[in-house]
């Protein structure tokens, strides 16, 4: 059955996630907020919904100062008429006035290139951030492109079926992040869930 496929190819892929990396993001990201910085997340399409999703747990389970550009779909809309699509993030970090201490999560399937063009709006986000000296991590799969080429950490979902790398990327990505937030060098409270005592088991009267 394909199900089984699926799981199963999911399966090999979690297995296979480099735990390290992981980690080294985990500490990389909490090092830039314990030092005061700020948290851009950054992705389109799929990874677009990711990092809007992830900036909600950044902020409110790690206590991290994080922000999606593409939650503003008013702003986001009138740089790409006014700007282009490329430069849309670049100029948006701009306006943010990102400094060394801020750093960058990347959402991306294919980690962004620029030959060819895929993606080029992360890869000039990442490399103005470069040039203020920020700090740039990335959740990506494939070969990880242009975000494993350059960032001081990262995490490459790595490719198990040429047939399902996008679904499989992006369901370990928000894998992946939901770990981050629940590492204990980033999490500062619980999850709502996690804070509500077990409801006391209900005894049923024999009849």
């Amino acid at each position: 059955m394909f199900s089984d496929h699926f799981l199963e190819a999911t399966t090999r892929a979690v297995a296979a996630i480099d735990r390290t990396a992981v980690e080294t993001v985990a500490k990389t990201l909490a090092k830039v907020r314990d030092g005061g910085g700020r948290l851009f997340l950054l992705g389109v399409g799929g990874s677009a919904g990711h990092a809007s999703h992830a900036t909600n747990d950044f902020r409110k389970i790690c206590g991290f100062e994080a922000y999606c550009p593409t939650d503003n779909v008013s702003e986001l809309t009138a740089r790409i008429n006014d700007e282009g699509w490329e430069g849309v993030f670049s100029t948006w970090l701009k306006s943010s006035r990102l400094t060394a201490k801020d750093g960058l999560l990347i959402f991306s399937v294919g980690g962004g290139s620029l030959e060819p063009p895929v993606s080029a709006n992360l890869v000039r986000a990442m490399q103005y951030a470069k040039e203020k000296g920020a700090v740039v991590t990335g959740i990506v799969g494939r070969d990880g492109g242009f975000t494993a080429k350059i960032a001081d950490a990262c995490v490459v979902v790595p490719t198990v079926d040429p047939q399902l790398i996008t679904p499989i990327v992006e369901g370990l990505a928000a894998v992946v992040w939901h770990l981050l937030v629940s590492h204990p060098a980033l999490s500062r409270s619980k999850g709502h869930w996690e804070q509500i005592a077990p409801a006391p088991a209900v005894a049923v009267a024999a009849e």
